[in-house]
């Protein structure tokens, strides 16, 4: 059984009338650049205990619980890559203070891809931990028939509705389910422990969680990743957990490769959470690479 970690203390910073948490760790370097931590849907800073403390020992490190995440406050808005590209831009901004280093894990690897895309001069690279995000088909995608099309439309309506968003949160959000989801997606299943488990149940008792929940299944998909790739011209680096049953990540690799081509990548043996399944490995590739940027 893995030893208990404790949190880091964190801080409240205000963005757009909304409270947002975020911890900070390490001193500044002036010749290395801090680094921000971004956790993916469902997750917060806690996700990142395993790597702050070492990364700490050569970098400013910073993490933060997006709006709607963690111990963020948790608005009933319209949630999209967008906003959290600008909260995530404005944090690096008013309380950073400097080009940052981004790495994301899925959902938040995405919102750091819009960040180094779209508002380059926050990004001095980016780190990509199975990154969440579509690309473009390469083709049009044959047009379903009518009744596949009904089918559809009937099927978004009810997972939509409120009444069964709501019990789809209600049920995800149960302490067995947590642990279930979350051990078909570690290779390890040692890695998932009660605190993990707890770290996750937690924010979805607080007020607005469902309303959040429900707000993102309804979030029109956002820009395509190979159109972000192309907007952007910092380093990048891909970590991918190879046994992620929810990515192809051999596939996946290929396509941001193709539109990418001078990005370093390395293959893991872990699943969906590299960094917090073997965060000693995802600790050093890190750090040898930010240290490589010169």
């Amino acid at each position: 059984m893995q030893a208990t970690i404790a949190s880091v203390p964190g801080q409240q910073w205000q963005w757009r009338g909304h409270s947002i948490h975020y911890v900070r760790a390490g001193d500044r370097h002036p010749q290395r650049p801090p680094l921000l931590l971004v956790h993916g849907f469902g997750a917060s800073t806690d996700h990142w205990r395993k790597n702050i403390h070492e990364l700490s020992q050569d970098f400013e490190v910073w993490a933060v619980d997006l709006l709607g995440f963690g111990r963020s406050a948790k608005p009933n808005l319209a949630y999209s890559g967008d906003l959290w590209r600008d909260q995530l831009h404005d944090f690096i901004d008013e309380v950073i203070g400097q080009p940052a280093i981004l790495a994301g894990n899925s959902l938040g690897g995405y919102a750091c891809l819009c960040v180094a895309a779209q508002r380059s001069p926050s990004a001095r690279g980016v780190v990509l931990l199975n990154s969440a995000g579509p690309f473009s088909e390469p083709e049009p995608a044959p047009q379903p028939s009518p009744f596949r099309l009904a089918i559809q439309k009937l099927t978004r309506n009810v997972l939509l509705h409120p009444w069964v968003s709501y019990w789809l949160f209600q049920y995800t959000r149960r302490r067995s389910v947590i642990r279930k989801t979350l051990e078909k997606v570690y290779l390890d299943p040692s890695a998932v422990t009660d605190q993990l488990v707890e770290d996750i149940y937690r924010p979805s008792c607080d007020p607005g969680a469902a309303e959040v929940f429900a707000a993102v299944f309804k979030t029109p998909q956002g820009e395509k990743v190979d159109t972000l790739l192309k907007q952007m011209d910092c380093p990048l680096l891909m970590l991918w957990g190879e046994g992620d049953p929810w990515m192809r990540a051999r596939d996946r690799g290929a396509k941001f490769r193709q539109h990418y081509p001078e990005l370093t990548e390395h293959y893991l043996q872990a699943g969906h959470c590299p960094h917090d399944e073997v965060p000693d490995q995802v600790n050093a590739l890190i750090r040898d690479w930010v240290l490589t940027l010169g």
